[in-house]
This record gives C-alpha cells, sequence and structure tokens, in this order.
C-alpha cells in the first residue's frame, strides 16, 4: 500500500475517533457510559474499514508501540504521527465551529484532558475526582500499555483470531475509558489530547499546561508495551530501522 494512501487514511480514521468521541462527549449528553461506548465504536468502525490499508492505529502512541515493538520503521511512525495529529486538530476546529453555531457559549474544557482539583472544578460534575499529577501519569501510562498489549497480540499475524481484532480492541477501549474518564477523562492518545486542548478556553484551568502529561504518559507506555510484547511474543518481522 503507497505511503500516501497510508497517510490519508490515518488522517480520515483519527478525525472520526476524535470527531465521534468528542462530539459525543460535547453534545450527546450519554454520560460517561456512553462516551466510552462511542470511542470503543469509532475504532472498531475504523479497524475495519480503514484497517486494511493503514492498520487503522489513529493515536501516535499505538504507531509508537508499534514502532517499538519492531513492526514498522521510524520513516512510517513519523508519518502516521503527522496524519494522526492533523486528524485531530481538524477535528477539534470543526467541533468547536459547531459548538459557536450552536450558541453555547464559551468552550470551558471543550472535552479536553486534565487532572486537579483546579480541572475538577472546570468540569462542574461531582463525578470527576482530584487525581495529582502522579495519578493521572500513572493512570495514562498503564492504561496505554494495556491497550498496547491487547492491540499488539490481535493483529499479530500469528494470532488465530485476528479477523476479532477490532473488535478487541474497541472493546478494550471502552473500557479504558469507564476506569479513567473521572480520573483524567481518558487520552491514551496524543492525537485525541491536542486535537480539542487547542480550542478549549477555561480561566480556571489550562488544558494546554497539562497537555505534556498526555503526550509524555501514553508514550512511555506503548514504548514499554512494545518491548514487553517483544520479549512474551516476539515479533513476526523487523523493520525498525
Amino acid at each position: 500500500m503507497k505511503t500516501s494512501n497510508k497517510f490519508f487514511a490515518e488522517l480520515f480514521g483519527t478525525f472520526v475517533l476524535v470527531f465521534g468521541g468528542c462530539g459525543t462527549a460535547l453534545f450527546g449528553h450519554v454520560g460517561f457510559l456512553g462516551v466510552a461506548i462511542a470511542f470503543g465504536l469509532t475504532v472498531v468502525a475504523m479497524a475495519y474499514g480503514i484497517g486494511h490499508i493503514s492498520g487503522a492505529h489513529l493515536n501516535p502512541a499505538v504507531s509508537f508501540g508499534v514502532w517499538a515493538n519492531g513492526r514498522m520503521t521510524l520513516k512510517e511512525m513519523l508519518c502516521y504521527w503527522a496524519a494522526q495529529i492533523i486528524g485531530g486538530i481538524i477535528a477539534g476546529a470543526l467541533l468547536l465551529c459547531i459548538w459557536k453555531a450552536a450558541g453555547l457559549g464559551e468552550t470551558g474544557v471543550f472535552a479536553a484532558n486534565g487532572f486537579g482539583s483546579d480541572f475538577a472544578a472546570a468540569t462542574g460534575n461531582a463525578d470527576y475526582l482530584k487525581v495529582s499529577m502522579g495519578g493521572a501519569f500513572l493512570t495514562e501510562c498503564l492504561l496505554t500499555f494495556v491497550f498496547l498489549m491487547v492491540i499488539l497480540g490481535v493483529t499479530d499475524s500469528r494470532h488465530a483470531n485476528g479477523k476479532f481484532g477490532g473488535l478487541a480492541i474497541g472493546l478494550t477501549l471502552v473500557l479504558i475509558h469507564l476506569i479513567s474518564i473521572p480520573l483524567t477523562n481518558t487520552s491514551v492518545n496524543p492525537a485525541r489530547s491536542l486535537g480539542v486542548a487547542l480550542f478549549s478556553n477555561c480561566s480556571n484551568w489550562s488544558a494546554m499546561g497539562q497537555l505534556w502529561l498526555f503526550i509524555v504518559a501514553p508514550l512511555v507506555g506503548a514504548g514499554l508495551a512494545g518491548l514487553a510484547y517483544k520479549c512474551l511474543g516476539g515479533c513476526e518481522k523487523s523493520k525498525k530501522d
């Protein structure tokens, strides 16, 4: 498959993930369970819709974990990162346009990620917990590690049930959201975090000021998973350069 095809597939897929998942959080009034299901459904849809083109990473952390495991080159990973970041930002911009068109006023938290008492207060939702920076980092790192271990396992060509991989990955993402929405509003995806943080505006809390954690922690968790899976199950064919 040509690199350009993979690029646009990842851009489109990440756009759908951020627009669908964060759009549900912003406009759906469906609670934590509904948002978790929305993110899971977007991953399932894209896994079967564009997975045959790019693998449907939809997430810089996923691409980093795949690279760390030896399944893609550094050049391929950077191409995926560019597509994913662009797709996430486009989704965030369009969500902002819809938010403004609906007359909803200040963007506030705008489905961005965060932690601590300021974040909990900014959300206006008593179900958000005042987790510390260390707790937020551990949550994002650990859950990304779990996510990548599942992804690397079900997409392994030696896996007998690989055709059900998209479903397994989507359900895992639902579980991850159910655990971590009250803690960090769930990232495990730097593109998802950046795409909406750029458009968040709240006087009590800065999404951009905390964005670093939602980039670094998922990458650390993904990298560790890529190495761990290589130790546990080996790798199909090393492409790492």
